[in-house]
């Protein structure tokens, strides 16, 4: 099946407000800038987005964020994002924070049709036993808590039972592609992307390189195209445009 669209454009045109959108990248690096930019100019709205990180101020999906179209952000890290944090702290953004390594796990289970799994992070924290803010009200009091999660011992070890995450669409990028939807991601690139691939029921991704099937071996492959539906294809000046989260210059 050729999943190639002719345009980022085309492949986000049934998008509609209030869908939910898993979207790939470890900061700044293997962030499907392209795609945001699409659904930014589709002006959909209300989404709730699940990423490590919610991009920087005016990169990623914090374009995003500041236009107001995110309602709702389940990650691992604030970090870099000012407008972010303020609008977190602010109570105008619904903010599910989680272990990161339990965020991966999540994206993976949805992908394999998990429904949940046990973890050990967390346990003795407010992880577990709920009350961390993931809304604030306007006069800074908690409007919506986290609840307490279910707790089981497994060899005298206390576990938490996590839920698995799917969404409506999974955002994407990669270093090559072919037609079929076969993936191939680099270095920090592939930390995040093939898991929010994997829990989409629409995984769009773009690719820095189109090639033919077949040209990529099978043993080349990090993301099989069954778990891909749309590819668009970048410009050579798409591809080259990566953002830097933090420059540092080393002296002479």
């Amino acid at each position: 099946m050729d999943k190639v669209m002719a345009t980022a454009q085309e492949a986000l045109a049934d998008v509609t407000d209030g869908r939910s959108f898993a979207v790939g990248g470890f900061g700044l690096s293997g962030v499907p800038e392209v795609l945001i930019g699409a659904l930014y100019e589709s002006g959909a709205s209300d989404l709730a987005v699940v990423s490590n990180n919610c991009g920087v101020d005016g990169r990623g999906l914090g374009i995003l964020l500041a236009a107001g179209r995110i309602a709702r952000v389940t990650g691992s890290y604030i970090g870099e994002n000012k407008e972010f944090a303020r609008q977190y702290l602010a109570g105008e953004l619904e903010v599910e924070l989680t272990p990161q390594g339990t965020l991966a796990e999540r994206l993976r289970a949805g992908g394999a049709g998990i429904p949940a799994f046990y973890t050990t992070a967390g346990v003795g924290t407010q992880v577990a036993d709920g009350g961390l803010p993931w809304r604030y009200a306007a006069d800074g009091s908690v409007a919506v808590a986290s609840p307490p999660k279910e707790l089981r011992t497994f060899d005298g070890v206390d576990h938490i039972l996590e839920h698995a995450v799917t969404t409506d669409y999974a955002l994407v990028r990669a270093a090559r592609g072919d037609r079929h939807g076969n993936l191939v991601f680099r270095r920090a690139a592939r930390n995040f992307n093939p898991l929010a691939a994997m829990a989409g029921r629409v995984t769009v991704a773009e690719v820095e390189e189109l090639v033919e099937p077949g040209v990529l071996g099978p043993d080349e492959i990090h993301l099989p195209g069954v778990f891909v539906q749309r590819v668009v294809a970048l410009t050579p000046e798409q591809a080259a445009d990566k953002g830097i989260e933090k420059r540092t210059v080393r002296e002479r």
